[in-house]
């Protein structure tokens, strides 16, 4: 064995219960939404954050790298979405006129009506396979965890 295994503090039964209950509902969850947003609207998952962080800005765009920052991803796949996003005619991308080197994001009329159009069955699909199955309090508790998890984890970027 290395030394980063004999120094490893192993999770117990509890811990790891914890854990892979997260990481098998997580993606259980992503690959329903996803596959409601799929077979309805063409969109993935990762698409619809998009435009629905767009949707939300000021003047319907951001600039790609805060995007990236946003949702999490990396820059080369925020380009990647974007650029099968602009294919659609659902964004389109543009230089930020403070800033010459940087490049905006902007969502189009046709990405806002597909949102619009996709949105409500993506928020059923949400409750169906999680809010409703969460008493309140548990949904609080889930908010306060994810949110302390993702100050820690941008903290060490």
């Amino acid at each position: 064995m290395n030394k980063a295994t004999d120094q490893a503090q192993w999770l117990d039964e509890k811990e790891m219960s914890a854990w892979r209950a997260y990481i098998v509902g997580s993606a259980l969850l992503e690959h329903r939404l996803n596959r409601e947003l799929q077979f309805s609207y063409g969109l993935s998952i990762a698409d619809y954050e998009i435009m629905v962080r767009l949707s939300e800005a000021e003047g319907q765009q951001l600039r790609m790298s805060e995007l990236a920052s946003e949702i999490a991803h990396s820059k080369s796949r925020i380009s990647h979405q974007i650029r099968r996003l602009e294919k659609e005619g659902l964004v389109y991308r543009r230089e930020c006129p403070e800033d010459g080197r940087g490049v905006l994001a902007v969502l189009t009329d046709q990405g806002m009506a597909k949102l619009r159009d996709a949105a409500p069955t993506h928020v059923a699909g949400v409750r169906e396979h999680m809010i409703d199955l969460l008493e309140p309090d548990e949904q609080e508790a889930m908010a306060r965890i994810f949110t302390r998890l993702t100050s820690r984890l941008r903290s060490l970027d």
